[in-house]
């Protein structure tokens, strides 16, 4: 049996430490590729195009939207953005875990096309004051933004029973420890064809 690789969804809102969780995930695990989106705004000074972005023309990105090869796609001040398939598609068949940093809806859209094969975790912080706290102490948004990403992350929370896993980023140390244990976890996941061929072959 050839194994393809699967996904991990992690899931959370803004200032939960998901990104230096899976920057954890980069640095402690091989074959694995985080998704990047593509976009149609241009190249800013110090991106690099396959790192920040991947870079397209309009033409180039309404093309693919036709062929369904978006999961997920918006246009924002006349730009395009959105998580292609193709790089997706391209990682599987090279057996990879595949991560994708992604927003509640981001996660339903990923369940409806890649069920099978996906492991998603939502992480968040101990309760809302330790959010608040969090994103307070970055200090990069005005009072206003965090209000705003609050209000959201109680709203992302409702919907936290649809995860397999909740993750809660209090010690940093232990959460490093955990996020390994889900993706370690993750690359385990085999489609319903792959474990149907597995039936067949162990018998034989």
């Amino acid at each position: 049996m050839i194994k393809k690789g699967s996904l991990l969804v992690v899931s959370g809102p803004s200032g939960a430490g998901k990104s230096s969780l899976i920057k954890v995930i980069l640095e402690n695990l091989d074959n694995v590729y985080f998704s990047i989106s593509t976009t149609t705004r241009p190249k800013r000074e110090g991106e690099i195009e396959g790192v920040n972005y991947y870079f397209v023309s309009k033409d180039e990105f309404e093309e693919d939207i036709k062929k369904g090869l978006f999961l997920e796609w918006a246009n924002v001040h006349g730009h395009y953005y959105g998580t292609s398939l193709k790089p997706v598609f391209d990682a599987l068949e090279k057996e990879k875990l595949v991560i994708f940093d992604i927003d509640v809806q981001g996660h339903e859209s990923i369940r409806k096309k890649f069920n099978d094969i996906t492991t998603s975790v939502f992480v968040t912080t101990p309760n809302l004051n330790v959010l608040k706290k969090r994103l307070e102490l970055r200090g990069t948004d005005s009072k206003e933004v965090i209000e705003k990403r609050l209000e959201n992350a109680k709203e992302e929370l409702k919907r936290v029973k649809e995860f397999d896993f909740l993750l809660i980023n209090d010690i940093f140390e232990e959460a490093k420890k955990e996020i390994l244990a889900v993706a370690k976890a993750a690359k385990l996941k085999y489609s319903n064809k792959e474990l149907e061929s597995f039936i067949k072959e162990w018998s034989d």
